[in-house]
């Protein structure tokens, strides 16, 4: 038998034959008013961040330690969240000890004692250790609605034990709180020095592998990066070296790649352009094989001239389809992205490669100049479950001097 994790003042009280009503530990403040009352979770405290939801049913450990997700309070949609506990193998930070910059979590179900043979760990108390406030016991689907109405809102978070909280100054912090749009989060994700990876995949019983016989080397920009992104990387044959956001073209030219990859990361990709963009032109006119997930798509994007845009509420989870036009297939894929390339601003040497099946959004370009490619979606996650991983070999391909395949007419 589990037992619920949930505050003590929550818990009802038998006094003189009767029951006292639950206290409501946890608030979550938007920047419109709206309030709304939970069981803390987590760390105690309070968080400003852009509320979103997550329509995935695992990974939930995955997704809270992706440093895409910098800035954003999570909504599960999946109403049973924690089950599983937490362990040491499932950490996409790079940095063991760091948090990804998530600024809260949101679940429906109070968190059960974990059943897994994997789990080390309760949820809640992974949740504490890394600084993360969280709340139980709120309609989530009701949340994930008015997400879906009115967009990402801002809000704050809080979880008091004792249930008192300054309502008027939590919506004076979620008001004030400027949003991500215009933000520039890449400088509290990325490596502040240069490291090299050869840890590869994971497997039942044997643990994650090491590199052998690499054939290429490989420059990694950190945005963001996630651990399975390198993994895959390396169990595709490459010698990988992770640099800062800030590299210079000349910093990383002297490593002599192969190929470099621009990673995942969180914010506003115009403003990380400012400074990455740049650097990424200069690495095309020299044409090294380049690839790019997510924020590092969007980087590539900007650097031959297109424009991104804020999504309405974003794409978050793992069961999203997406048409590759230059198979013709379609894939499922995990996402996490609130801002977008927008293909009417892709130059001619930029096609479309991927889209969304969902909303028609762009999430794929291929250069016709330049040995470059890129996806929104994350083929390093395994929703599908390994519908994309084929995008590491097409990069491996690229640097052995085979051109990208062409996409097919679309529909």
């Amino acid at each position: 038998m589990t037992t619920p994790v949930q505050d003590k003042a929550a818990q009802p009280t038998d006094i003189d034959g009767g029951w006292r009503t639950p206290v409501q530990t946890a608030v979550l403040v938007l920047a419109d008013g709206t309030v709304i009352e939970g069981f803390g979770l987590g760390a105690t405290g309070h968080s400003v961040g852009e509320v979103c939801f997550n329509t995935a049913i695992t990974g939930y450990q995955e997704i809270l330690t992706d440093p895409s997700y910098s800035g954003q309070i999570i909504t599960f949609t999946f109403p049973h969240i924690g089950n599983v506990g937490t362990n040491e193998e499932d950490i996409e930070t790079v940095n063991m000890a760091a948090s990804s910059g998530i600024r809260g979590v949101i679940v429906h179900a109070a968190i059960t004692n974990p059943a897994n043979h994997r789990a080390t760990r309760h949820f809640d108390q992974w949740l504490k250790a890394r600084g993360i406030v969280g709340m139980s016991g709120i309609d989530t689907r009701a949340l994930t609605a008015l997400i879906r109405e009115k967009g990402m809102p801002n809000a704050v978070i809080a979880h008091a034990p004792d249930g008192k909280f300054d309502i008027e100054a939590l919506k004076a912090q979620a008001a004030a709180w400027p949003g991500i749009d215009g933000m520039d989060l890449v400088p509290g994700v990325t490596t502040t020095q240069r490291y090299d990876w050869n840890e590869s995949v994971w497997k039942l019983g044997e643990g994650y592998g090491r590199l052998e016989n690499a054939k290429y080397k490989v420059v990694a920009i950190d945005y963001g990066v996630k651990r399975n992104i390198l993994r895959l990387l390396v169990d595709a044959g490459c010698d990988v070296t992770v640099v800062p956001a800030t590299a210079s073209a000349e910093d990383i030219m002297a490593l002599k790649p192969n190929g470099v990859f621009l990673s995942n990361g969180p914010g506003d990709p115009a403003e990380t352009g400012k400074y990455a963009v740049p650097v990424i032109r200069e690495l095309l006119d020299k044409k090294v094989p380049t690839f790019g997930i997510c924020l590092g798509h969007q980087m590539l994007a900007l650097a031959v001239g297109a424009k991104t845009e804020k999504m309405h509420q974003g794409h978050h989870g793992a069961n999203h389809p997406v048409k590759d036009f230059t198979t013709d297939k379609v894939e499922i894929v995990s996402m996490n992205h609130g801002f977008a390339v927008d293909p009417k601003t892709l130059p001619a040497n930029a096609v479309e490669t991927h889209r969304s099946l969902f909303d028609g959004s762009n999430c794929g370009i291929s250069l016709t100049d330049r040995p470059a490619f890129s996806v929104q979606h994350h083929p390093e996650a395994s929703p599908g479950p390994r519908d994309s991983h084929y995008l590491f070999h097409r990069f491996v391909e690229m640097m052995d001097g085979k051109s990208p395949q062409p996409p097919r007419a679309k529909d």
